[in-house]
């Protein structure tokens, strides 16, 4: 269950476990919140292997994945791209998962907004996504 709190000025903040600190309640951030506890709980993926905010530079230019996951031989595994909830899944957002995939090089993207989520599995050598569902953890 997420912890969330109301602060002084009546903004409110969410406990992030993986960075095991309070952060900012935005609606992206539940998002990421809601996934990071799914992902854990539903998939059995570690939380010591998840990476928020990973930066990664793509053309000369920092960028931040919402959320990568490794493997158990820690090798990225999986980008997380979250949006709020309202904002589709479109295919602009398919393509900006595959841009931080150029530099991660993952078998797998998922996408979410809080209502929907899009599981796609990379064929980097045929340069082919198949959607499909969320793998459970790799026991590697």
């Amino acid at each position: 269950m997420l912890q969330i709190r109301e602060n002084s000025d009546g903004s409110k903040d969410v406990f992030d476990i993986v960075r095991h600190r309070w952060v900012a309640c935005s609606p992206e951030e539940l998002v990421r919140q809601h996934v990071i506890m799914a992902l854990h709980n539903d998939f059995g993926y570690p939380l010591e292997l998840m990476q928020v905010e990973a930066k990664i530079t793509l053309n000369g230019m920092t960028r931040r994945c919402d959320i990568v996951v490794y493997d158990r031989k820690v090798q990225p595994w999986m980008i997380v791209e979250c949006k709020k909830q309202g904002v589709a899944l479109s295919q602009r957002v398919v393509d900006q998962a595959c841009r931080y995939n150029l530099v991660l090089r993952v078998p797998f993207l998922l996408l979410a907004n809080g209502v929907n989520s899009i599981c796609l599995k990379v064929d980097s050598d045929a340069g082919v996504l198949q959607r499909t569902g969320i793998p459970e953890f790799p026991q590697l």
